[in-house]
């Protein structure tokens, strides 16, 4: 269990508060009107593991592909990681007797990332982050039971509605991935997870 403290002035007034965060609970305790200053919401990437992670975006296991945010500069560059288990269900039919990670769940994990660093943002919160375009991907390595996917993502363009954003992912310092996203917000729907 972990407290955070903050302060923040928000139209001339002045608000204080503290939150409990629970590192075995999808839920963060809110304290209605306020939210966490750009620090203070790295830190909690950072600290809260997975938990945070699912607290910012919707996505769910067996979908949900990020595990831990390792670096982050808000609203610029994350470096987060996927730890590749053989338990996960698409090596089912992803090939059997030779199980690889699909490549399009590659791609999916490294926009996961890209979702979460926008949420460092205030004013990408609560909205809904979707694809809206893949440029120039190319898959170079295999990914594998036991391989730990580090993603890699940097916001190149942003705009109220749309933006864009390099993407890597590796695996032991070998390149597996490289690709352009594109992202868009879907107006009038809040992020479900928030």
């Amino acid at each position: 269990m972990y407290s955070l403290e903050f302060k923040f002035q928000n139209q001339g007034i002045k608000y204080m508060g503290t939150t409990l965060i629970d590192k075995t609970s999808t839920e963060t305790a809110k304290i209605p009107g306020n939210s966490p200053s750009e620090e203070e919401s790295v830190k909690l990437l950072i600290e809260g593991g997975v938990t945070e992670i699912m607290r910012r975006i919707p996505h769910r296991y067996p979908f949900l592909l990020i595990d831990r945010v390792l670096e982050i500069e808000t609203g610029k560059r994350i470096l987060a990681c996927k730890n590749v288990s053989i338990n996960e269900p698409f090596f089912q039919g992803h090939f059997p007797g030779k199980p690889l990670m699909p490549g399009v769940l590659i791609i999916e994990a490294i926009a996961q990332s890209g979702s979460v660093l926008l949420t460092t943002l205030p004013q990408y919160r609560d909205k809904l982050i979707v694809f809206a375009g893949i440029n120039d991907c190319r898959f170079k390595r295999q990914v594998v039971p036991g391989d730990q996917l580090i993603l890699e993502g940097e916001i190149t363009k942003l705009r109220d509605s749309f933006g864009k954003a390099s993407g890597k992912a590796t695996v032991d310092g070998e390149v597996v991935c490289t690709c352009e996203l594109m992202f868009s917000f879907i107006k009038g729907i809040d992020n479900p997870s928030l």
